[in-house]
Order: C-alpha cells, then structure tokens, then sequence
C-alpha cells in the first residue's frame, strides 16, 4: 500500500530534530516547516492542496512542535474528514498552550515535561525499533529545549541550539528540500562530537566546518563563497521559475537570500541571459544588483523611491504584503513592477 507522510514541524532545533526522527524510520515523507501564527494555517492548506492533487490516497499529516489554536484544530479536523482521500492525522507538542485542543481532539497528543523531539521518538522507536545514536541526539536536545541546566547534555545542547538557530544560508521558502537537507547535514555531522572529551568545547570549534561540510563540493573555499555557489546553482536550476520582468529587461527574484552583493553579482555573472537581480525582504525593502545592461539606480527610485548606484541600489516597496509562498510574492512583485511601468527610465 502506498501512502505519504507530510510533517509539518517548527523552525528551531527541536523541530527539526522532530523531523529527523521521522527522516530516520520513515520513507516518502514531505517535510515543511513552519513559524507560529498565519504561516501554520498557509502551510496547512499547502499540504492539503498537496494531497489533493497527488494520486497516492493514503496520507499522514504530521505535525510536531506546533500548538494549534482551538479554531485551527477544528478547521483542520473538518478539512480532513471532507477530503476525498484517506487522511491520518497526528500532532505530537508540549506547549501548555495547546491544552484545550489536546482535551478536545483525539489526534492532539501532549506533555509538556518532554521535548517534542523526545515525545517523536518515544512515538515511533515503541512502533519501530531503537536507535542508540539517535536516542542519545534526542537526549541532547531534549536537555536544552525544556531547560534540564542540572542535565549532562545540556551545554552541548545549547551548542546545537546555536548552530541550527544561525544556519541561515538557505532560504527555507525559497529553497525548502535543500533547507531540510541542510538541517540534517548538521544534525547527522553533530553526533560524532557527542563522545569526545568536552564534547560541548569541541562542537562549538567545529561549527564553521560543520557547515562548510554540506556546501564543498570539488575544492575548498570560504563559507561565504561556498554558500553563494550553492545558492547560485538552485538559483540557475530554477530560473525560469523565478524570472520577473520591468518593461524590456529580464531579472530574477529572490526573498530573503542576504549576502545580496555576493549572491547577485555571482548569479548575473554565470546567467549573462538576465539583466538584474532583485531580492525582497519581509521588511519591504528591496535590493537590486545589474550587470550593466541597466541602470538600478534608475529603476530603484521608480520602483521603490530608492536609488544608489548604476550596477548596486535598493528602496523600499510600500504596497508589498509579506507572505510565506514564494509563488504569492513573486505574482505581487510582478504585478507592482507591472503597475510601475518603465516610461523615461533610460
């Protein structure tokens, strides 16, 4: 029988770690994650929109490290039992604020004195079978995310809270799969640090090479030039997802990415084919880089009432509304870009 899982989860070690968990005894699963607030209900009607258009009819929503409020479980609940295929629903928390839906909801498993990491595991390794790696991973993060100061892993903990709380060098909304695989590149390259002496000094020398790790490929360099390599490869494998136009010229769009100066020049420098590179954060602002085939500074103050330099400029796009689906805010620039129009630009 063919079935998928999709695990929603949190954004910081714990709910990575959750993932890890179900990466380790399953296959076929389709990981998102989530911030609390409006993004949990986006991605919510993401994976059922998934599910609706997928041909495989026996599915498992799985969601770890996230509270639902009241209305979102019962919205949820409905969506499910309407749906046309079969849908298992499973959530998995210890936040004391998800109480009243644990006591209303069979699916809403909680208890508040594990880690949702912890609480994954002892879920599924009771189904499954046991893992000494894991389960000793699972003890550190446990330590450090419910707070056991008195707990031998604790500072190691604290370590891996760091290291996944600053590994920022892939946009997850841009770029999710390769954000996941990311986050278990470092929570696999972690473990081995566990049984050294120290283990917690050791880990925190070898950060900067645990991240290196995942971005080498053929030869070394600098994590910042590694990082823009990589980001420029899925930037080029997606491009034409990605495009955008103002008027005769053809750029490509971005959210989020930072390193802009490194990570634009690069990518115009391997795609001769486009013009500008423009990336939007969820403050608004707006960073352009070109290539000589425009004027940015030109097209910033039109666009945006910024300006800058010919080939490096930025400004601030007012009616832009932050959104958690890159298509949603690619289709907002387009329109605003659109609406802006390009008379007497050059």
């Amino acid at each position: 029988m063919s079935y998928k899982i999709y695990h929603l989860s949190h954004t910081d070690l714990d709910g990575y770690g959750c993932q890890m968990i179900t990466n380790h005894f399953f296959k076929n699963v389709e990981f998102l994650n989530s911030n609390y607030g409006k993004e949990i209900h986006e991605r919510v009607n993401q994976i059922m929109q998934d599910i609706a258009n997928s041909n495989i009819q026996n599915n498992l929503i799985l969601i770890t490290d996230l509270n639902l409020t009241l209305e979102d479980a019962k919205n949820l609940e409905a969506k499910v039992k309407t749906n046309q295929k079969d849908i298992e629903l499973i959530l998995l928390d210890h936040h004391k604020s998800g109480q009243d839906c644990a006591n209303e909801f069979e699916w809403y498993f909680l208890d508040h004195t594990r880690s949702a990491t912890k609480i994954t595991y002892d879920f599924f390794s009771s189904i499954m079978n046991k893992d000494k790696n894991l389960s000793k991973l699972v003890d550190v993060i446990n330590a450090v995310d419910i707070w056991l100061d008195d707990s031998s892993e604790f500072e190691l903990g604290k370590v891996c809270l760091g290291l996944i709380s600053g590994a920022k060098e892939i946009n997850r909304i841009m770029f999710n799969k390769e954000n996941t695989n990311y986050m278990f590149s470092i929570l696999q390259n972690i473990q081995p640090y566990f049984s050294k002496q120290n283990p917690h000094i050791a880990l925190d020398e070898a950060t900067h090479n645990i991240k290196k790790v995942f971005f080498k490929k053929d030869k070394d360099d600098t994590l910042s030039n590694l990082v823009s390599a990589c980001n420029v490869s899925m930037l080029t494998t997606n491009r034409d997802k990605m495009k955008i136009n103002y008027g005769e010229f053809k750029g490509i769009l971005t959210y989020n990415i930072g390193n802009v100066s490194i990570i634009g020049n690069d990518f115009l420098k391997t795609n001769p084919n486009f013009d500008f590179f423009m990336d939007i954060t969820s403050r608004k602002t707006i960073s352009l880089r070109a290539n000589g085939k425009i004027d940015v500074s030109k097209m910033a103050a039109k666009i945006g009432n910024g300006g800058g330099h010919p080939n490096a400029s930025g400004g601030l796009l007012n009616s832009f509304k932050g959104s958690f689906m890159y298509d949603d805010i690619r289709k907002q620039v387009t329109k605003i870009l659109q609406n802006k129009g390009v008379h007497n630009h050059s």
